[in-house]
């Protein structure tokens, strides 16, 4: 007998936070991310985190300076948190929302953990829609799992030949490279990768 696939919809997110179901969350801002943030110079950059969750790596570039950083979450408990662990930051910069349906025009877009919690199918749609947000030569920039996942839950693996394949179209491909600084329990099983948008 065949599992029934789970929706995967805000109410399910929502559970897994309720419920503490957030085995991708490492509480803290991973070393990539940070690494590529401390070369970046100009702190009024209009960057888009979709799928932030707790947003480790927003929260700590807001507390760094960056002036521009949109918080994109499906979840109401996530963003509830979000709340929580920094009251100061600007609310109109909290967008609870299906990435799918946002509007808007940034300089950067930067990917964790995000594409791997969309079902498969909607990949060609997550290509077209980080294109669309994205300024003309603006960059998605971020870490994607480089292995396969077992089951019928996200995350939902991929491989380094999947994402030329389904973003060349879109993007010129800077950098996709085993990442150098992953936390331990990933290490070499994620790509760092620089997109810039055609």
């Amino acid at each position: 007998m065949s599992k029934t696939k789970p929706d995967i919809n805000a109410r399910y997110w929502d559970n897994r936070y309720l419920t503490g179901k957030t085995g991708w969350d490492v509480g803290y801002p991973v070393p990539a991310i940070l690494d590529y943030f401390g070369q970046v110079k100009d702190k009024t950059l209009k960057i888009l985190i979709p799928g932030a969750g707790t947003a480790h790596e927003g929260i700590y570039l807001y507390k760094q300076g960056f002036t521009q950083i949109y918080l994109l979450e499906y979840a109401p408990e996530a963003m509830r948190k979000i709340k929580e662990k920094c009251p100061d930051f600007p609310q109109d910069q909290l967008i609870q929302s299906d990435f799918f349906e946002h509007k808007g025009c940034y300089d950067l877009i930067v990917e964790h953990t995000f594409f791997s919690a969309l079902p498969p199918e909607r990949r060609p749609d997550y290509v077209r829609k980080t294109h669309e947000l994205l300024k003309t030569g603006g960059k998605l920039v971020g870490l994607f799992f480089d292995r396969s996942f077992d089951g019928e839950h996200p995350p939902y693996g991929a491989r380094y030949e999947d994402y030329k394949r389904l973003f060349s179209t879109h993007f010129n491909i800077k950098t996709m490279e085993v990442a150098r600084n992953s936390i331990k329990p990933r290490e070499n099983t994620e790509l760092f990768v620089i997109f810039e948008k055609i």
